[in-house]
């Protein structure tokens, strides 16, 4: 019986051959490179990957996909299906040693966000990011300061990584076909950091806290975390919204709340 997708799992599979390979294009796997690719599904990109590369690592969470992928692919090469929930995954022990991972994904809707956030956390395993997203998502994460749908995501994403949409992808790729368009997008991990963070933890609660309420000023929705003398150090007039600051000076901000509680 052919496997039916699971909404709980997000599951829409990619059906369109001139998708796949456009995205094989995009992807480019060389011999010798380490990929992972996350949630594979029923092995549309998959497939390809593998042939390219004669070895592959791929994280699916439905345990029903994993032995049907194996005797359909198994024989291509070296397929190493770890049945595993990429919001928990450890990609750092699969980069032991000491070689950067190209991370591949057709990335659930519902668990977007938190899976990129993860991502950023073990950026330093990681060469590049081609994923496929909700077309919203993607569009909020390259989104420029003073965009309306310039946010968190955006700021989080931009200080990380060098982000890029590649293209889109309409509802009718996949099956069941989602009711919004998707795009695929190349994430590049920056090294070194054009903007120094001292605290990523620190960092993430401040752009956390100016997005949070994103009509209020940033002297009202960082009231406890930036005192105004702080605003001045950096440059920065307290009476903007945090829609108006780029990555550099939420980068700023960030920095001197960490001195000044370290000096506390």
């Amino acid at each position: 019986m052919e496997h039916q997708p699971r909404k709980r799992f997000g599951q829409n599979f990619l059906r369109d051959p001139a998708v796949i390979e456009r995205i094989h294009s995009a992807i480019a796997p060389q011999p010798g490179q380490r990929l992972v690719e996350i949630g594979p599904g029923q092995g549309a990109i998959t497939e390809g990957l593998l042939r390219a590369l004669g070895t592959l690592d791929v994280i699916e969470l439905d345990r029903d996909l994993v032995g049907p992928l194996q005797a359909r692919l198994g024989a291509l090469g070296d397929l190493r299906i770890h049945n595993a929930d990429a919001l928990r995954f450890d990609f750092k022990a699969l980069a032991s040693d000491g070689g950067g991972l190209r991370l591949v994904g057709n990335l659930p809707y519902n668990i977007s966000t938190p899976l990129l956030f993860h991502f950023i956390d073990q950026a330093d395993c990681l060469l590049d990011l081609h994923l496929m997203l909700q077309r919203e998502v993607v569009d909020r994460i390259v989104a420029d300061p003073g965009d309306k749908i310039y946010g968190r995501l955006s700021v989080m994403i931009q200080t990380f990584c060098d982000a890029q949409r590649l293209f889109r992808i309409g509802p009718g790729a996949f099956t069941p076909a989602p009711k919004v368009e998707s795009a695929f997008m190349r994430l590049r991990p920056l090294r070194p950091l054009p903007h120094e963070i001292l605290s990523p933890g620190m960092h993430a609660r401040i752009v956390a806290a100016a997005f949070g309420q994103r009509r209020k000023t940033l002297r009202n929705s960082l009231s406890g975390l930036i005192d105004l003398p702080l605003f001045e150090e950096a440059g920065i007039d307290p009476s903007l919204r945090a829609e108006t600051l780029d990555v550099s000076a939420f980068a700023r901000l960030a920095n001197l709340a960490c001195r000044n509680t370290v000096a506390i």
